[in-house]
């Protein structure tokens, strides 16, 4: 019954509104001078301009990213297989935490009970570490500590800095 009121006041208030609504100048104007100001040899030379432009910017990004990797250990990646892959991603994940409470340090937390859900996590990574020492090289059993990893990560910068204080 309220809903049917709602939707009568609705659609009486949708037929109040004018049906149509004319811009408040000209716009043909402005459109033909773009139409007329674009030449075929000019859109080339910017199209042109703009792939430069985003392969330049691609490389940027790749060559920072390339020069700022950081590996886990001395041993490449692909060395890393079992315990020693958990381990090597246990550590990191630890360095990493310390550095983002550090970071965040002195500021107020939005939630009273986030160190409760940080150990709830914690025990979840125990958990699947405690699983991988039985099949160290289950790819699903990794891939969920690095998502377990990840959230715990989220959690600290979202109580720090929640988006809705970001500019």
């Amino acid at each position: 019954m309220v809903m049917n009121n709602f939707e009568h006041e609705l659609q009486r208030q949708l037929d109040t509104l004018p049906k149509e609504k004319q811009p408040q100048r000209d716009l043909w104007k402005g459109i033909e001078l773009s139409l007329e100001a674009e030449n075929p040899a000019e859109s080339r030379s910017g199209l042109h301009a703009k792939h430069i432009a985003l392969a330049a910017s691609f490389a940027l990004v790749a060559m920072v990213s390339w020069f700022t990797f950081k590996p886990i250990e001395p041993q490449t990646h692909d060395s890393l297989t079992g315990q020693s892959l958990v381990t090597a991603l246990s550590n990191q994940h630890q360095q990493q935490m310390n550095a983002l409470l550090v970071k965040f340090e002195g500021q107020p937390a939005v939630t009273e009970n986030w160190q409760q859900q940080l150990q709830e996590l914690d025990s979840a990574a125990n958990a699947i570490k405690a699983a991988l020492e039985e099949d160290p090289d289950n790819t699903a059993l990794l891939k969920m500590l690095q998502n377990v990893y990840q959230q715990q990560m989220m959690l600290v910068e979202r109580v720090h800095a929640p988006k809705w204080q970001q500019i």
